[in-house]
Formats: C-alpha cells, structure tokens, sequence
C-alpha cells in the first residue's frame, strides 16, 4: 500500500478541495454564515491569507498562503471541520458527537481526507483561481460565474482584478482535485 506524503513548504500557496461526506447534502450553504464564523476564528489563532475560495451545497475549493515560518495545513483543516461540524450540533441541525458514534455506520460530516496541490508559479495560481471562480458554472449552479453569492470572484471584480461579466465563455483545463 502506498503512502501518500503531502507537501510541507513553509509560506507556500496551495489549492485545496474539501469534500463532505454526503454529496447530496447542502449543510456548507445552508450554513455559510457558521462556516465564515470558522474561518474567522481560525484565521485569528492561526494566520493563512485565503486568496480565493468558493463555497458549494457539499464541497469548497480554496487558495491559501501560508505564513512564511509555518507550513501546517492539514492542522487548520482539521480545525476548520471540526469547528464547522460543533457549530452544526450545538445548532440542532447534526446529531451530538456521543449519539452519532452510536450509530452504526454513522460516519462524519466531512470526508477524510482533502485534496491539495502546491501552486508553482503565476500561471499555475490563475488556472486555479479561474477553476475556483468557474466551478458553480461547472457543477450546473448558476448560468454564469458572478451569479453565486459564495465566491471571491465578487472581491476579485470589486478590486478590479477581473470584469464583472467574467466566466461567461471560459475553458478551464488542468487536475483539480474533484
């Protein structure tokens, strides 16, 4: 069996997709307030600027870079899931940790495992920005891109990165992750 070794490159950029486990659930849209609260405290305890994220009914896609002395993703994804899925029982909307684990079969709100891929310069960061602003588009949630509320494209159009009309005829390519 092989043995997957993630990159740990202090101060680098990354593209990630994060997946629940229900693919049919809506709980990342239904409770984007909870979720933006998460990122928040996290960001507080530990620093990460997120230079582009969108926010789907069952999985999001995010850019981050990390401070220079520090390299630890996989910790502040486990935070951000955890925090989010405690906001969601403390809320009534998932079963209590104790009576979930109960159940057999009864697995977590997130899949395990997430996936993350090291930016490797300018062009390789537009592509995935680009595949993060379309990915509404693509997954038959909108018509066009400036369309979904759950997006930092409106922040890339407002500080004039990119035109309002952006995505209306794009083609992405590359390995994404999904």
């Amino acid at each position: 069996m092989s043995r997957y070794i993630r990159a740990r490159t202090a101060g680098a950029t990354y593209f990630f997709t994060v997946v629940l486990q229900d693919r049919s659930a809506r709980y990342l849209v239904d409770h984007v307030a909870e979720l933006r609260r998460c990122f928040a405290d996290l960001k507080a305890k530990r620093p990460l600027q997120i230079d582009a994220m969108v926010v789907l009914p069952d999985h999001l896609h995010a850019i981050w870079t990390l401070p220079a002395d520090d390299p630890d993703f996989s910790t502040r994804w486990m935070l951000v899931k955890q925090a989010f899925t405690r906001r969601l029982q403390a809320g009534g909307v998932l079963e209590p940790a104790a009576a979930a684990s109960r159940v057999r079969g009864r697995r977590s709100l997130w899949q395990n495992r997430f996936w993350e891929h090291q930016i490797t310069d300018d062009d390789d960061f537009q592509r995935h920005v680009d595949y993060i602003h379309f990915n509404p588009v693509k997954h038959g949630w909108v018509l066009r891109a400036r369309e979904w509320p759950y997006s930092s494209l409106h922040k890339y159009v407002r500080a004039g990165r990119l035109p309002a009309d952006w995505g209306i005829d794009a083609a992405i390519r590359g390995e994404f992750g999904e």
